[in-house]
């Protein structure tokens, strides 16, 4: 029987695809097999000994320490593409709140309550102090051509947008699902100098981090409108509420507001919806459980942001896997046969330095044997499955 912790409330229409015979769930063990989570934050985390996984039921991982669990053979799993279609409507209807001036204006709705039948002559008075554009026909730049991306390029294409996306690492998939009238740039400066919208949909890292700062946004349109659906840190704070301000930036749209954003002019401050819907709530909490399921119970990886996807059907009794450094799989199949047990099956693959390798076997695997494939050079983890 597995222990599966979960961190976030996770939908129960997902965590049902576990077998309940071999996984158990509830969010308190003191030394769980596994890890769902959400949002919350595991950096602090003590982890167990036997801790071999842990899945975000979503795509950014921020909230987990990634070369923590790789050094400790603790495998992590996200959910690509999952909650993409709730972010792609979320980021589409703010591109209309953006442009209209729509929550501003029903903010100062509710001010006129009293007015009784005067209510109408006001709205007709003050409505111009709401006037915005239209999107059609403007130019839309997506940063980051991922899942989410794709799906807002093409909405937005669409709805009658030139849209130009920037991606220097797309794949050639990734390109064949774009509309094909949608623009591909490897240079992010293309973005800034025609775009009069731009929705960020890129990782965050040390080259990413406040890519939206005062050197980019003067490369923008006087009145660039900014949509945040990726992560709080893509913009800098500073710099956003300086150009909302001399008027740089029209609009920003957020959904990671921070303290100092909150009731700035120009600030569209929405919190952090772009996944809640309970659609994308099961779809990453069901692709989160397969994947555990799967590598519980079979040693497969797929979408792993720290070892690399390796799948084998099982074709013998016993099957071993390995975390290691490196490509060491002929060192492992070696040490194997030393110990007289003959592989029937194999695959392996290294991603960033670090391995992962599956051998099938009919042969009995001693303590003597496991120890011998842990003393090999290279080998951080070994499992019996």
């Amino acid at each position: 029987m597995f222990n599966i912790l979960t961190l976030n409330k996770i939908s129960a229409s997902g965590l049902a695809n576990f077998d309940a015979e071999k996984f158990c769930c509830a969010d308190s063990f003191d030394a769980p097999d596994a890890i769902i989570v959400r949002s919350a934050a595991m950096h602090d985390m003590e982890f167990s000994s036997n801790l071999l996984a842990v899945a975000r039921a979503g795509a950014g991982v921020n909230n987990i320490p990634i070369d923590r669990c790789t050094e400790n053979g603790i495998c992590v799993f996200n959910t690509p593409g999952a909650n993409a279609n709730a972010v792609k409507e979320l980021v589409i209807c703010s591109l209309f709140l953006a442009s209209r001036k729509i929550v501003a204006g029903s903010k100062w709705c509710d001010t006129l309550k009293g007015n009784g039948d005067g209510v109408s002559k006001l709205v007709e008075k003050g409505k111009g102090n709401f006037v915005g554009p239209e999107i059609f026909g403007k130019t839309l730049g997506v940063a980051g051509l991922g899942a989410i991306g794709i799906k807002v390029a093409n909405a937005a294409k669409a709805l009658g947008m030139t849209v130009i996306g920037y991606d220097p690492f797309i794949s050639d998939a990734a390109k064949a699902a774009l509309d094909p009238e949608i623009t591909v740039t490897a240079e992010l400066d293309d973005i800034f100098a025609s775009a009069d919208y731009i929705t960020l949909h890129a990782p965050l890292n040390d080259s990413t981090r406040g890519m939206i700062g005062k050197e980019n946004l003067a490369k923008c349109k006087d009145g660039i409108r900014v949509l945040n659906f990726s992560r709080g840190e893509l913009v800098d704070n500073k710099d956003i509420i300086e150009a909302l301000a001399s008027g740089k930036c029209a609009a920003y749209v957020t959904d990671f507001p921070t303290d100092e954003q909150l009731g700035t002019d120009g600030v569209i401050a929405i919190p952090h919806l772009g996944a809640s819907t309970p659609e994308a709530e099961e779809n990453c909490a069901v692709m989160a459980v397969c994947q555990l399921s799967d590598y519980l119970l079979n040693g497969n990886i797929k979408n792993s942001v720290n070892f690399p996807a390796v799948t084998l059907e099982k074709s013998a009794k016993l099957r071993i896997t390995a975390v290691t450094n490196g490509d060491i799989a002929e060192s492992i199949e070696k040490a194997l046969s030393e110990q007289g047990i003959k592989v029937v099956a194999k695959a392996s693959a290294v991603k960033k330095a670090t391995g992962y390798a599956i051998f099938d076997t009919e042969d009995e695997i001693t303590d003597e044997a496991i120890e011998t494939l842990k003393a090999v050079d290279g080998v951080c983890a070994i499992r019996i499955i």
